[in-house]
């Protein structure tokens, strides 16, 4: 009787476990309705790493390599879509820059996406150009993008509207402070002519007074030809340029070989396309970019 008492316990109790153990495969996972974000590349990373900090529960990652540089030619893998279909948001520069999007909404209609450009005036490309996408570029285009993403990010994720809020605004005012120092120890260059490796700095120039008098190649790994080179040659001599500017993320052949012809010095400016992951990048990239311009541009007014 002990005995057929004791096995009736044991089957009560794996009855009970089956139960506890069949409703949990049908509950909803863990992290159910906390967002899983995907940046296009790197700058919009950067920006989202800020925007969400310390936000429980979403998750972020990036889409292209952090190596990849701009997305001109960038082209989605099997992969990549593999990762869009699991993810709620995706974050984009827009204005053109990632041409891939319209093939990402059309597979996944679920798929949020928002481009942080959007309402930002667009510089016009010369010729058959589009307009020009490297809007971050400008620190004051770049805090028109990261208030953009904050507002997005309190509608996807209504719950922690204040973090977003707070986080947007404590790096708005960051980005706020470095383009107030920039702007002050730039203005004494105002009106500066450079040459510049292909079309990432308008928007920097536009914002610092700076004056673009050639792009030696409109897209990287386009090497110009022996006419716009000698033409660019010209320009450097008559216009008396002394400082032409390549970036890390390029070969600066075409700038050095004028640089041979001319007598100018080629610096590195970076559009901060690739780099580190750390939350301050692009405000330490913009900082170093600030050196090397004092430094070239000072060198370029003592000469003349």
């Amino acid at each position: 009787m002990m005995r057929m008492r004791k096995m009736a316990r044991v089957l009560l109790l794996v009855g009970v476990a089956c139960m506890v153990g069949c409703g949990s495969k049908e509950q909803a996972p863990a992290d159910a309705g906390k967002p899983k974000v995907i940046a296009s590349f790197y700058p919009m990373y950067i920006m989202a790493r800020n925007v969400m900090k310390d936000v429980p529960g979403v998750s972020l990652a990036s889409l292209a390599p952090s190596a990849a540089g701009c997305l001109h030619d960038y082209a989605i893998t099997t992969d990549d879509m593999k990762r869009l279909s699991k993810a709620d948001v995706l974050i984009t520069n827009g204005a053109g820059m990632e041409s891939f999007v319209d093939k990402v909404a059309a597979r996944f209609p679920r798929l949020k996406i928002v481009p942080l450009a959007e309402g930002i005036p667009l510089i016009k490309g010369r010729g058959e150009e589009g307009d020009n996408p490297h809007v971050w570029v400008s620190i004051s285009n770049a805090i028109v993008e990261v208030r953009n993403l904050g507002k997005a990010m309190e509608q996807l994720d209504p719950p922690h509207a204040g973090i977003y809020r707070a986080n947007t605004d404590a790096y708005a005012a960051k980005l706020d402070a470095l383009r107030t120092r920039m702007k002050a120890e730039l203005a004494p260059f105002a009106g500066s002519k450079i040459i510049t490796l292909h079309e990432a700095f308008p928007y920097f120039a536009q914002e610092f007074g700076l004056e673009i008098a050639a792009v030696v190649q409109r897209e990287p790994g386009s090497e110009p030809s022996a006419k716009e080179l000698a033409e660019t040659i010209d320009l450097v001599r008559k216009a008396r340029i002394k400082a032409l500017f390549g970036e890390p993320q390029y070969s600066s052949g075409a700038a050095d070989a004028i640089a041979r012809e001319t007598g100018a010095k080629v610096y590195v400016l970076d559009p901060a396309v690739t780099g580190p992951d750390d939350p301050d990048a692009y405000v330490r990239i913009m900082d170093k970019n600030l050196d090397v311009l004092s430094k070239a541009l000072k060198g370029t007014a003592e000469e003349n």
